[in-house]
């Protein structure tokens, strides 16, 4: 989802005078649990399955990741899709559909990481009837970061050997074509991969292309203001934090919504999921919001949602998109609506955001995989990365097409760092899209009209599907 949320405040001066102006302004499933959950009908029906990983010494049920499938099952061409930083298989559902509705003879598989597996969504799940309270009242299973030592050896080869076995999957003998992608830190994990050495053979001989969405190495992050920590000074600290127990990144608590590794998560879920099934109802959560980041009128289930996710309410780009704004006032007795005038209606964002199962956000994010992720950013087999364990070590032999589209977040690095991996390898062709109207999350969730990035990425895999066999 995002790499690193930016580090600017959000409780201070951005995120109030950002409610300021709105509030002035005024003109401009399935239970969580077991098995395997299914959308009939559709673009080839849409299914989330488990795919056995390796040991990773986790709790009873952890050594497992996760698959979102939407398309036909006999489909010649799949796009594997791993999400960012905090992001999760939902994130990819409508991005999925688009792609399928545009490019025949494609599936597309969103990948849920293991740690996925230690989220408690059962208060969303079917029959519930007071999400709110199972989980802001504290009913729900969390995860005690003092238990779960584990996670501080969840880092990149953990993550990259997991995803192997879902390309392999994928790939079906080499009877299908594989293209794996990634947006944010999911692009950097997708490029990883593609460069890591897995027992002698490139990652790049199990793909037919890399799809690297507003992310990536070699300085796609420079241009957002929070450039990667890869210091050696810097890396030891880190270790040295995770052996002292800080096992998981805390980042997105500094949002304002909790103190814990999940709660803002869980706020963007509940808030989806009341704009989902009730959107013109009064909000549910208004009067629970913490003050600093409360609208001061009364305003409805989808206006709240918008409130949190929405550009023109001083949010960070990494964690908003453009989706509209607040009804003018007098509207619907005293409540406020919300209008929809961006690339990216709410309705879309709260579809994803509700789940249940899979989610949009990711709970537990292991601070070794932060590590990790930062120094692969120099895509070579330094000594850092040797210490480290990451097996980078196939960057120049990479020989198949590279797609790489960027947003208003990175101000070019994507496209230019992009560029470094083509020149500095032997990819065939590259394509480099940008569209400065869109926000971190906005391709993601943008109406299939209006989203650049789902149209330039289905012209990129026709003419994979067109020029390469299974490899």
């Amino acid at each position: 989802m995002t790499k690193r949320l930016a580090r600017r405040a959000v409780l201070g001066g951005g995120m109030a005078g950002g409610l300021a102006l709105a509030g002035l302004g005024g003109g401009s499933a399935r239970a969580a649990g077991g098995g395997e959950s299914r959308r009939a009908g559709g673009v080839g029906g849409e299914v989330y399955v488990p795919v056995v990983a390796g040991a990773g010494g986790g709790p009873v049920g952890s050594d497992r990741v996760h698959v979102l499938k939407v398309g036909p099952r006999d489909a010649e061409t799949v796009v594997v899709l791993v999400p960012g930083m905090f992001g999760a298989a939902n994130g990819f559902r409508l991005m999925a559909r688009d792609l399928v509705a545009s490019v025949p003879g494609v599936q597309v598989w969103a990948l849920d990481r293991r740690e996925e597996n230690l989220a408690d969504r059962t208060g969303f799940g079917s029959g519930a009837a007071d999400p709110v309270g199972y989980y802001l009242d504290g009913r729900y299973r969390s995860l005690e970061p003092a238990s779960a030592g584990y996670v501080g050896r969840w880092g990149l080869e953990r993550a990259l050997d997991d995803l192997r076995c879902v390309v392999l999957a994928a790939r079906a003998g080499g009877r299908r074509r594989v293209v794996l992608g990634g947006h944010s830190w999911g692009a950097t994990s997708a490029l990883a991969y593609a460069a890591w050495d897995f027992d002698g053979r490139p990652g790049y001989r199990d793909l037919a292309g890399l799809a690297v969405l507003d992310g990536g190495v070699r300085g796609a992050f420079e241009g957002t203001g929070t450039p990667v920590q890869d210091s050696p000074e810097e890396v030891r600290e880190r270790l040295a934090a995770i052996a002292g127990g800080r096992v998981l990144d805390m980042t997105l608590s500094g949002v304002g919504l909790g103190d814990r590794a999940e709660s803002t998560q869980i706020w963007y879920q509940l808030a989806g999921w009341y704009a989902h099934h009730d959107p013109d109802g009064r909000s549910v959560l208004q009067d629970r919001v913490p003050a600093a980041l409360r609208v001061p009128f009364p305003v409805t289930n989808a206006a709240l949602l918008g409130s949190f996710v929405d550009a023109g309410f001083g949010w960070p780009n990494d964690i908003s998109v453009h989706s509209g704004r607040l009804a003018p006032a007098g509207d619907g007795e005293g409540v406020r609506g919300w209008v929809d005038d961006g690339i990216t209606p709410i309705g879309r964002v709260a579809q994803a955001y509700a789940g249940p199962v899979p989610g949009v956000w990711e709970w537990y994010w292991p601070a070794r995989l932060s590590v990790d992720l930062d120094v692969s950013d120099a895509y070579a087999d330094t000594d850092l990365a040797r210490t480290l364990g990451l097996r980078l070590r196939h960057a120049a032999g990479l020989d198949i097409p590279l797609y790489a589209f960027q947003t208003s977040y990175s101000k070019g690095t994507v496209v230019e760092s992009a560029r470094r991996v083509v020149a500095e390898s032997r990819v065939p062709y590259a394509a480099y899209e940008s569209d400065d109207g869109m926000n971190h999350l906005d391709p993601l969730f943008a109406a299939t009209a209006h989203n650049t990035a789902t149209r330039t990425l289905a012209e990129f895999l026709r003419r994979v599907a067109g020029s390469t066999g299974a490899r």
